[in-house]
C-alpha cells in the first residue's frame, strides 16, 4: 500500500500492520459460502418415509398378529386402537422399550437435523447451537414417534395393534423422543471426544470408516435413510474420493470462532425440561409391590423463584406375587419452588395434583396350562390364549405429590438431577384388596435448560 510522504518508519510501519487483518479478514469473510436458512423439507419427508417403510417392514415381516390384521383394516379398529391407550407398559420386553424405541428417537432426531440447515453442522459442547439443534431434533422425534405409534401409517392403522393385548401403553410416547435424545446426545460426545481425535492420528480411510460408523450406529442409519453414506458428516470432508463432502470449511472456522465466545451469565431459565428414571414403593401394603419405570417434565417460569410444573410418568409393577403383574400411569401439574443462587447445587420443593390410574394383571395358571395345550400356529392364536387365562382390572383417582430435591447444574444448558423424592397420596379405593393410597417416588435424571444459552 502507498504511504502518504512525511510519515516516519515507525508510522509506516504501523499503518502497514494494523491495515493488513482488515484485508484478511475481508478475504476469509468473502470466501465463505452464505448460510443457509430454513428447513429442506423434501429430505425430511424422504428420510422419514424410508425410515418409516424400513421399520414397518421389518414389523410385517417379524410380527404375525401384523401380518394377520394388516388385511382387515377398518375406520372403527383404528379408533378402537387410538381409544385403547391407557397404562405404561405395553407388553414389549425391556430391549424393545428402552434401547430399540430410544434409538427410533436417535434415528429420528438425526433426519431431522441434516436437514435443518442452520443447524446440521452444530457440534457438541457448550454452545448454544449445539443444545438447540438437539432439542430442535427431539421435537421432531416425538411427532415421528406419534405417527409411529398412533398415526395414519402407524402401528394402529397397519394391524390396529394398540386395540388388542398387551399393546395398550404409553410407554413408547415418552421414552422414545426423551431416552432418544439422550442417546444422540452420547453419540454426539462420542464423535466429538474420540473419533475425532482417532482421526487426528489415524490415516487410513477404512479404519475410520468402521469407527464412524461403529461408534455412531443412529447417525449412520440416518445417513442411509437420506442416501448418503453411513459415515457421512457434514461437519468435515469424507473420507474417500467418491464421498460428497460436508460443509467442513465454514463449521471449522465457527468452531475456532466458538473457542472464543464467552458463555454468557447462567441467569434465570424461562423454560426446562427434564426426563427421569422412577422408582416407586407403595406404603403400607407388601402386596403393592415395587414400581420401576420413567416420565418426563416440564417447566414454565412464573417468577425467579416459582415455576409451572407439568409432569407425565409411568412405571411397572414388578411381580410382587406369583401370577400377578401391572402398572401405574399418573398426570400431574403444581407449583414448585425454585430459589436462585450462584451456588451449582440447585434445591426444590413443589406441590403437584392430578391423576393416577393403576392397573392389574391376573394370569390363571391352571387355564394358563390349559391354554398350552391349544393349537399355537401364530400370534392371533397367542393372544387368544392370553385373554383365555388373564384377567385386567384398573382403577383411577386424583392424586397429591409432595416433596422436593436436590440438582447439581452441570453448565448453562443442563443441570443433573441428582435426587427427586416425593410422597403421593391417591384417593382410590382397594384394588382385588391392595391399597395404592400412598407411596415414595424417588427419581433422578437430567434437566434442559432453555434461555440461558
Amino acid at each position: 500500500m502507498r504511504v502518504p510522504a512525511g510519515f516516519t518508519d515507525a508510522e509506516e510501519s504501523n499503518l502497514t500492520t494494523a491495515a493488513t487483518p482488515v484485508r484478511t479478514n475481508a478475504i476469509i469473510s468473502a470466501s465463505l459460502p452464505r448460510q443457509e436458512t430454513g428447513i429442506d423439507w423434501r429430505d425430511v419427508f424422504k428420510s422419514s418415509a424410508n425410515f418409516l417403510t424400513l421399520e414397518h417392514t421389518f414389523r410385517i415381516a417379524s410380527e404375525d398378529a401384523t401380518r394377520y390384521w394388516i388385511g382387515d383394516f377398518s375406520a372403527s379398529g383404528y379408533a378402537d386402537s387410538v381409544a385403547s391407550l391407557h397404562g405404561w407398559g405395553d407388553g414389549d420386553p425391556f430391549l424393545v422399550n428402552y434401547v430399540g424405541h430410544p434409538m427410533q428417537g436417535a434415528v429420528s432426531s438425526f433426519i431431522w437435523q441434516q436437514s435443518d440447515r442452520v443447524y446440521r453442522t452444530a457440534e457438541f459442547g457448550r454452545n448454544r447451537q449445539y443444545w438447540k439443534a438437539r432439542l430442535r431434533g427431539m421435537a421432531y422425534a416425538y411427532v415421528y414417534s406419534v405417527q409411529f405409534e398412533i398415526g395414519p401409517v402407524s402401528e394402529a392403522s397397519l394391524g390396529n395393534i394398540q386395540s388388542r393385548w398387551p399393546q395398550f401403553g404409553f410407554v413408547d410416547h415418552v421414552v422414545t423422543p426423551t431416552i432418544g435424545m439422550g442417546w444422540a446426545v452420547t453419540e454426539d460426545a462420542l464423535d466429538r471426544k474420540l473419533i475425532q481425535r482417532m482421526e487426528l492420528h489415524v490415516a487410513n480411510p477404512w479404519i475410520k470408516m468402521l469407527v464412524r460408523g461403529g461408534l455412531n450406529p443412529s447417525r449412520s442409519l440416518a445417513n442411509v435413510m437420506n442416501g448418503k453414506v453411513p459415515w457421512h458428516r457434514d461437519d468435515r470432508p469424507g473420507l474417500f474420493k467418491q464421498d460428497p463432502e460436508g460443509v467442513a470449511g465454514s463449521a471449522y472456522l465457527a468452531r475456532g470462532m466458538e473457542s472464543s465466545t464467552v458463555n454468557p451469565p447462567v441467569g434465570v431459565a424461562p423454560f426446562d425440561f427434564s426426563f427421569n428414571l422412577i422408582a416407586r414403593q407403595y406404603l403400607g401394603n407388601t402386596d403393592a409391590g415395587t414400581c420401576l419405570g420413567g416420565g418426563g417434565e416440564s417447566g414454565f417460569r412464573l417468577a425467579s423463584d416459582w415455576q409451572a410444573m407439568l409432569n407425565v410418568g409411568g412405571c411397572r409393577l414388578l411381580e410382587w406375587r406369583a401370577h400377578w403383574s401391572g402398572d401405574t400411569l399418573t398426570y400431574m401439574a403444581g407449583p414448585r419452588w425454585t430459589p436462585q443462587a450462584p451456588s451449582k447445587w440447585i434445591p426444590h420443593l413443589e406441590f403437584l395434583a392430578g391423576g393416577t390410574k393403576v392397573t392389574q394383571e391376573y394370569r390363571d395358571p391352571m387355564l394358563e396350562a390349559e391354554a398350552a395345550s391349544m393349537p399355537d400356529k401364530n400370534e392371533q392364536q397367542d393372544i387368544a390364549k392370553h385373554n383365555f387365562y388373564t384377567t385386567d382390572w384398573d382403577r383411577s383417582g386424583f392424586t397429591i405429590h409432595v416433596g422436593g430435591g436436590l440438582n447439581f447444574r452441570l453448565n448453562n444448558a443442563l443441570e443433573l438431577r441428582m435426587a427427586n423424592v416425593n410422597y403421593e397420596h391417591t384417593w382410590i379405593g382397594p384394588l382385588n384388596g391392595i391399597q395404592y393410597r400412598n407411596a415414595v417416588q424417588v427419581s433422578g435424571g437430567l434437566v434442559i435448560r432453555m434461555g440461558t444459552w
